[in-house]
């Protein structure tokens, strides 16, 4: 392992100069700066942690708070957190990850321990009990989600109730009435988490201003599940000829049903999903989807906290647009009852 007392001896300096460039306590004149730079790089010198955080009062550490549930899409989380972690370690950051779901506790011990310089906070509920500690601590952090009140907060999402509306729009665009929402599972809404209350709330109103009939029914995911909430769903309302899937493991069973049952694709039924471009376009039916923009919101969470940490940022809300690719599942709507 490369000592600083190699750079700079390599580079023709003290030890103390190779140590002002990286903590940047003292000016150095530009031509020294890229000398020892020069040989840090070719070197191929990594400060320790530990020093490097005593020089600087920091960790170069981001806390990542991730809950992984068994009733949210892990995919999806990881991609997210992976685009966090690289869009940090690009700006010489790295990521502690938090995948417990341990809530307020958390909070307390990344902000008390000074385990990091600051946090990313995921899986975001309406009233999300961690958001009293951040309001509170003078550590700087960003929402990958939005709260109901977002006052004092940073958030980066993508807009979930323009996603519903959306969703929503194309189908009446194509004629369909009696639109139902297969959507995550129950505890999801029970918990209010953020994406899933905000979808609903962008397709009900919009359903509402279009005159349409939209019926939401929870669903764990799985063939059984699925297939319960699929009958419940065409006793109730026998003349839906629509489908919102948010549920990314509902989708392939849903499919396999309607096969089953008769009800061809998109001829008797349309199919729209809110789901990862992967998903839509790897089913047994190309999905008309919006997709999710987990790299882009995994990018400007970090972007947003490195302007924070260097005392550039403000709150803001930030609301990624969402976009409808439109594929084989959805098409005209039949105007019979089966």
């Amino acid at each position: 392992m490369v000592t600083l007392a190699e750079v700079a001896q390599h580079a023709g300096v003290s030890a103390s100069t190779v140590s002002y460039v990286l903590s940047g306590k003292r000016s150095i004149s530009a031509s020294t700066r890229r000398r020892v730079e020069e040989s840090i790089r070719v070197l191929g010198y990594h400060p320790n942690a530990g020093a490097r955080a005593l020089a600087s009062s920091r960790s170069n550490i981001i806390a990542l708070m991730v809950p992984l549930r068994t009733d949210m899409y892990v995919p999806v989380m990881m991609e997210i957190a992976i685009a966090v972690a690289t869009t940090a370690r690009a700006h010489g950051h790295d990521v502690l990850l938090l995948t417990g779901e341990e809530g307020p506790d958390a909070v307390r011990r990344v902000t008390g321990s000074g385990l990091a310089d600051a946090m990313i906070l995921m899986d975001v509920e309406l009233d999300d009990e961690r958001l009293p500690l951040l309001r509170a601590s003078d550590q700087p952090s960003v929402l990958i989600g939005l709260p109901a009140d977002t006052t004092g907060l940073t958030c980066v999402d993508l807009d979930w109730g323009a996603t519903g509306a959306l969703c929503l729009e194309h189908l009446a665009m194509l004629g369909h009435r009696d639109i139902a929402v297969i959507g995550e599972a129950p505890a999801v809404y029970e918990r209010h988490t953020g994406f899933a209350e905000r979808t609903l709330d962008g397709l009900r109103s919009r359903a509402r201003e279009l005159g349409l009939r939209a019926l939401h029914r929870p669903c764990e995911g799985g063939y059984d599940a699925v297939a319960a909430t699929l009958a419940r769903i065409l006793d109730e309302r026998p003349g839906t000829t629509g489908f919102v899937v948010q549920n990314e493991s509902a989708v392939e069973p849903l499919l396999a049903l309607l096969r089953q049952q008769g009800r061809a694709v998109p001829e008797d039924m349309s199919v729209v999903a809110i789901c990862p471009d992967q998903v839509a376009v790897q089913a047994s039916v190309r999905l008309t989807s919006v997709g999710i923009p987990a790299q882009e919101m995994g990018r400007r969470a970090v972007e947003h906290l490195m302007a924070k940490l260097g005392g550039r940022g403000t709150d803001e809300v930030v609301l990624l647009p969402p976009g409808l690719t439109v594929r084989t599942s959805s098409g005209p709507a039949l105007r019979r009852v089966r």
